[in-house]
């Protein structure tokens, strides 16, 4: 009888290990995660996460998750022809829309995350001007 209520304890124990690093391995719990704070580049204006617009935070919430996105252009190469961004190997960054309430198209804001890992990126920076002017996204 002691062995069995053991194995059983064991058993339960086991299962609830499991079941918690299945948890915490999961998409949805890793694009809960903050991204890694990064130091702001020199040279580049910033802007805290809580100064974005609604429609900002939502897509950077976005981004972390891994979509969706609004537009089927998002997660696309963003080609740093401006050179206004620090320098990247092509690929490196990608280009998200912000909804601009009242537009047509797809409006003038976006966000451009660069790193390997789409969800998981080194740095995000804002354009409310078509990338004109960027501002890193600081949380």
């Amino acid at each position: 009888m002691l062995k069995a209520t053991a194995a059983k304890l064991y058993q339960t124990g086991l299962a609830l290990v499991l079941g918690a690093a299945f948890v915490l391995a999961s998409p949805a719990a890793q694009a809960r995660k903050a991204v890694e704070p990064v130091a702001a580049e020199p040279g580049l204006a910033t802007i805290a996460l809580a100064d974005l617009p609604r429609d900002g935070r939502s897509t950077y919430a976005r981004i972390l998750q891994g979509g969706p996105f609004s537009s089927d252009k998002d997660g696309t190469v963003f080609g740093n022809r401006e050179r206004i961004l620090p320098r990247q190997s092509r690929g490196y960054y990608r280009e998200y829309t912000v909804r601009t309430p009242g537009a047509k198209n797809r409006g003038a804001r976006r966000i451009v995350c660069g790193g390997e890992q789409p969800q998981r990126p080194d740095a995000c920076f804002y354009t409310g001007d078509h990338y004109n002017s960027f501002q890193q996204i600081v949380e």
